[in-house]
């Protein structure tokens, strides 16, 4: 099956339809087709009408329960990974808004208790001095304004006791000169404070660090259940369990490589240091 990256995360309710019509042509009624996959039939109701998007253990299951033909299987698992998929490019982005963006960021980060970052290039948002966010939207041909509003609004988020926050950030990502030597220093400052509040967990990589792993994109963890990947054209979205469980296998790697609280500190003031000098 091929398809454009636009259509990703618009499959879902074809897949429902094609599930729908499988089980039908099958002979068997809801009831007796969650008996087999060991699901309730409310659960199989809503993936037949579009109002829950299986996973891909889900479409599995059903495809084995319904003894599907291999090249059926083959066409439903590839429209599953689809729908379960969504592909934003850059110019999508802009056109509804960068101040968008934030709306929606801000909305996962509201029902999620737990979100991982990891920073390969630069510092996130969440984390940034207001200095430091202008600087990092300066590039776009879009208003800004809104998107700097949105982006320091959010922090606030950081001083929810009833949330979690890990961000493993590598030495590139601290010490690219967005900003001028000195705003940096203020930057890393920043940064240090942070490592204080009960909820936020810090790390750092310093160059030199070896990681089992060798990262290619900056990534957000959202609880177990979604993860966001940042590309220069657009951003990633995976929803499929297994998707998501390759990425916190991966993060755990560069949490153990990482630098925690008094080791981190003293790094970030070391660099803070340089940046002064």
């Amino acid at each position: 099956m091929t398809f454009e990256p636009e259509q990703l995360g618009q499959s879902s309710q074809e897949l429902a339809a094609m599930l729908r019509d499988l089980r039908k042509r099958a002979g068997l009624s809801g009831v007796r087709l969650a008996a087999r996959c060991n699901m309730s039939q409310s659960k199989v109701s809503r993936i037949e009408n579009g109002k829950v998007r299986p996973s891909l253990v889900d479409v599995e299951q059903i495809l084995r329960a319904l003894d599907a033909p291999s090249s059926i299987v083959a066409e439903v698992s590839a429209l599953a990974r689809m729908a379960n998929t969504e592909w934003r490019n850059l110019r999508e982005l802009r056109r509804k808004g960068l101040g968008t963006r934030q709306a929606e960021l801000r909305a996962l980060e509201a029902s999620s208790s737990h979100m991982r970052y990891f920073l390969l290039s630069m510092v996130t948002g969440l984390l940034a001095t207001p200095e430091y966010v202008r600087a990092s939207l300066a590039h776009s041909p879009a208003d800004t304004s809104k998107a700097v509003a949105g982006k320091l609004e959010r922090q606030a988020i950081l001083y929810d006791a009833s949330k979690r926050f890990t961000f493993i950030l590598t030495e590139q990502a601290i010490r690219w000169p967005v900003v001028s030597p000195f705003a940096l220093a203020e930057q890393m400052d920043r940064l240090a404070s942070l490592t204080y509040l009960p909820n936020v967990r810090i790390g750092v990589i310093p160059l030199g660090v070896h990681a089992s792993r060798n990262p290619l994109n900056t990534f957000t963890i959202y609880d177990a259940s979604l993860v966001t990947i940042e590309t220069s054209a657009g951003s990633l979205v995976l929803r499929d369990s297994r998707d998501v469980q390759s990425y916190l296998d991966e993060f755990a790697t560069y949490e153990e490589a990482a630098m925690f609280d008094e080791e981190a500190r003293g790094k970030l003031a070391e660099w803070s240091a340089a940046c002064r000098s």
